[in-house]
């Protein structure tokens, strides 16, 4: 069973702005200054961010996984899908 889309908002985040919005919300779970409810839906948006997060890293790592030694020693890289 694959998970349902991202929500646009979330799928539309840079890597960086989606695991700052994430330290944010780690942040105010951890304070404990949000009542429960408050709370339940935070951490909803912090696992769809870590989601996010995750997808990023996993596209970066494969375009690196990508970069191959040539016959003379130089970098090439190839095309690939993550999809």
């Amino acid at each position: 069973m694959s998970e349902p889309p991202l929500p646009p908002d979330i799928a539309s985040l840079a890597f960086e702005a989606a695991l700052k919005e994430l330290e944010t919300i780690v942040r105010q779970l951890e304070e404990g200054r949000v009542d429960l409810e408050a709370s339940i839906d935070l951490y909803g948006r912090g696992a769809l961010l870590k989601r996010h997060c995750e997808a990023k890293l996993a596209a970066a790592k494969a375009k690196v996984d990508q970069i191959v030694a040539a016959g003379d020693g130089s970098l090439a890289t190839r095309s690939f899908d993550v999809d």
